[in-house]
């Protein structure tokens, strides 16, 4: 299953911040849309960065325990990693594990075209599991 397909017919936007905005502005957005990652958005609209729990965890240790003033550029990761519509759901996994990471932008060329997480991917893999095990067991009673 290609990625395109995982993101047919999703109709959620997908939440953005700002590089100059808060730590607190970030954390309050990901409590409200219950997410674990937003993405980072230039002034020109280009996507920056991406800001995940992780990061603002990982901010703890220069900046101590109050970070609600600090910059989200200050925390971001900026070397952003994404996939493409055209890739399948296993090598996006295969890249999400080799690369320790959790969220991905899904771009097709320059443009954004989703935000899938690891949690999406192995929904699908449950599910495709479900079916292939409910198939076996069709064609054995047959």
């Amino acid at each position: 299953m290609k990625i395109a397909e995982l993101l047919r017919g999703r109709t959620s936007d997908i939440v953005k911040i700002g590089p100059e905005q808060s730590i607190a502005e970030a954390a309050a957005a990901l409590t409200e849309n219950k997410i674990g990652a937003l993405l980072v958005e230039g002034q020109d609209g280009e996507i920056v960065g991406i800001l995940s729990e992780r990061d603002i965890i990982s901010g703890m240790a220069p900046h101590g325990a109050d970070l609600h003033d600090v910059a989200v550029e200050e925390l971001m990761t900026s070397k952003l990693i994404h996939c493409s519509p055209q890739d399948t759901v296993l090598e996006t996994m295969a890249m999400m594990t080799d690369r320790n990471i959790r969220h991905l932008p899904v771009f097709d060329n320059d443009e954004l075209v989703g935000f899938i997480s690891i949690r999406d991917l192995v929904k699908w893999r449950i599910m495709e599991v479900q079916s292939e095990a409910e198939a076996m067991r069709a064609y054995i009673a047959s």
